[in-house]
């Protein structure tokens, strides 16, 4: 029997039952499409996240008042530190690495203006927020370059904001009341739309000391160091740390990298990747022990063909040939059909669902379909055993 006739055997068999085969490729299928479009929107979160991240740069450093991690323990008391303030964000404008220096306040204010009024976030940031965030300004102009510690009463309005205070018209030069005191229009930013639950048109930006006073605070919440992108991090970081540690004494901040953050962040939604992955896995699982089972009774169904085969002088190594390309085969049609179904389903959701993020990670969908070719070799490696085994006198007997 040549390798030829042992193909065309192979075929016939496949084709003479449709049942049996539909189903065994069906079973991989169904497992291949589960594969790839748990990890397509898994991927798809994980693309999108970061991006929502990395959309305002990666050369941020981010301080905040409190040292959380000491000798591994958890201390986390603001209270009990030092406050960040002004004039430590003056001082980190000294760095050789500053790029552009940051102090921030958030709170929720009410505002108030030709006779409207409403609650919104007030960010309290200074002149370089918008470059250091890379924030667009659509009309006027953002926070002046002013003197950190007595600046002008300006706002600059979020794009949502503006409409439902101004609608069309111009609000430049218009008074509004933030809290308990006026501020002037000087700009409008550009539409950034809500980050990660975060509706940042729906806000207003004051001066820092501006926003210290409205919300009562002695110390700033954070401050944003942006550095070149050029410079090594460890560098960045022990320069701040020395310039912080000579103005407080100690070191009762903590310096949080964005890239590190972002790197930590990449790990945990690698594992949740992996995880739904694990998950599409089973479906495959499953489907591998419905093969074995269907790959079991073609050998009980086929024993008098096996007899036949055997006392025509096919060798055992032939018919186990036989019945590991039938597994094999059908493991391949399934992932290959199953490849198909889930990235068209895939395709379909990101096309149909605005904002699904949907992206296939070949390199899962590839390995799920060697998975699928594996699984065929296996679930046919015992019944092949087995049928080679068979004593093709009694095998004859049977029909």
């Amino acid at each position: 029997m040549t390798l030829t006739d042992t193909l065309q055997f192979v075929l016939r068999a496949l084709t003479a039952h449709r049942l049996r085969t539909i189903l065994s490729a069906s079973a991989i299928a169904i497992g291949i499409a589960a594969v790839i479009l748990l990890t397509a929107i898994g991927d798809g979160v994980q693309r999108f996240v970061l991006s929502e991240f990395t959309q305002f740069g990666t050369n941020i450093v981010t301080i905040t008042p409190g040292k959380i991690n000491t000798h591994g323990g958890s201390l986390g008391a603001i209270g009990s530190a030092r406050l960040l303030t002004i004039e430590d964000a003056i001082a980190l404008k000294q760095s050789r690495y500053a790029q552009y220096t940051n102090a921030s306040v958030v709170g929720n204010a009410e505002i108030r203006t030709q006779g409207r009024s409403r609650r919104v976030t007030a960010y309290g940031q200074g002149p370089d927020f918008s470059r250091a965030f890379n924030m667009q300004v659509e009309i006027g102009q953002f926070l002046p370059d002013d003197d950190p510690r007595n600046p002008r009463a300006y706002v600059v309005l979020g794009a949502k904001v503006r409409n439902e205070l101004f609608g069309d018209a111009n609000p430049l030069g218009a008074l509004l009341q933030v809290g308990g005191a006026r501020f002037r229009v000087i700009g409008v930013m550009s539409s950034k739309g809500n980050i990660l639950g975060f509706d940042l048109d729906d806000t207003v930006f004051i001066p820092t000391t501006r926003a210290l006073e409205v919300f009562n605070r002695q110390g700033v919440m954070e401050i944003n160091f942006s550095y070149f992108p050029d410079v090594p991090i460890e560098a960045v970081t022990d320069d701040i740390q020395r310039i912080l540690v000579a103005r407080h004494g100690r070191e009762d901040f903590t310096v949080k990298p964005q890239r590190q953050m972002l790197s930590t962040l990449s790990t945990v939604l690698n594992v949740l990747k992996f995880a739904v992955a694990a998950l599409g896995g089973i479906s495959l699982l499953v489907g591998a022990v419905g093969m074995i089972t269907l790959m079991h009774i073609a050998v009980s169904e086929r024993v008098a063909e096996i007899g036949l085969l055997s006392a025509l002088g096919t060798t055992r190594a032939r018919i186990a040939m036989i019945f590991l390309l039938e597994s094999t085969a059908l493991s391949t049609a399934g992932g290959l059909i199953g490849l198909i179904i889930g990235t068209s389903i895939a395709w379909l959701l990101k096309l149909s669902i605005s904002g699904l993020p949907v992206n296939i990670p070949w390199n899962y969908v590839l390995s799920a379909l060697c998975i699928s070719m594996v699984i065929g070799l296996v679930s046919g490696m015992m019944p092949a055993i087995r049928a080679a085994k068979l004593n093709p006198v009694d095998a004859l007997r049977t029909d």
